[in-house]
């Protein structure tokens, strides 16, 4: 199994991202109204690092297993599970590989904000579909590839600011020389949305809901540019009632 670019870094994102910061982050409340009640369910938090969105699905009534790639991200989400028990499982497994996780497994699967940090999206999708039961769902959580380009940023005008997009097209692996997140420090990778959701359906996956979501509150007054385009992009699709 290969290594995590999040293992050097964990500490660093459970600090930034904060342990419970779920209820005022705008495109997790969006999340939320995709997935719909998960009281009673089995969903799989895919690329939960530290944690906190399986907190927040176990508070919410669901029964999680959390799965991750990085051992340093998985040792720090199971000391906050043991500091407060939800009983949420922690799994050690590359997304990209879920041979460890049964057929059928899951309701639901969620990744909120995780695919970006994966590099080949074919075989988490097959994945997804062959660990969800027939008529599962899937909710996914990205920065939004339309507006988060290895060449963006922000340019103030006399009308406001505004976001400045360039290589949209030039998908692959890029980092950030000034990026404050994740980006800056382990990169990400760059698609299209074409490419998100065309291999999501070529997998199988039936797309049910799109949603855009842009910052909000103190966020979006520290940078006001992401109160006129969206910072992520959220859908949801299902697998097939009658299974493969």
């Amino acid at each position: 199994m290969s290594m995590s670019s999040y293992d050097q870094v964990a500490d660093w994102y459970d600090d930034w991202v904060g342990p419970d910061a779920m209820d005022e982050d705008p495109a997790f409340r969006a999340v939320e109204k995709l997935t719909g009640t998960v009281a009673g369910l089995r969903v799989c938090d895919l690329g939960c690092g530290q944690g906190r969105t399986s907190r927040r699905l176990a508070d919410l009534g669901a029964r999680v297993t959390g799965v991750d790639l990085s051992t340093n991200m998985l040792e720090i989400a199971r000391r906050h599970e043991q500091g407060k028990p939800r009983g949420i499982e922690y799994l050690h497994a590359d997304a990209r590989n879920l041979e460890s996780v049964a057929n059928a497994t899951f309701d639901g699967v969620v990744c909120f904000l995780a695919l970006m940090d994966i590099s080949d999206l074919v075989p988490v999708a097959r994945g997804i579909v062959r660990v969800l039961r027939p008529g599962g769902w899937f909710v996914f959580a990205i920065t939004h590839p339309c507006y988060k380009t290895p060449r963006s940023g922000e340019l103030p005008t006399p009308a406001g600011w505004i976001r400045t997009v360039g290589s949209y097209f030039s998908e692959g692996y890029w980092r950030s020389d000034d990026g404050p997140g994740p980006p800056g420090k382990v990169g990400a990778y760059h698609r299209t949305l074409s490419t998100y959701l065309n291999t999501m359906l070529e997998a199988g996956l039936i797309l049910e809901r799109i949603s855009e979501s842009p910052l909000t509150g103190t966020a979006a007054e520290r940078r006001p540019v992401w109160a006129e385009v969206p910072v992520t992009l959220i859908a949801r699709f299902r697998t097939n009632s009658l299974g493969a």
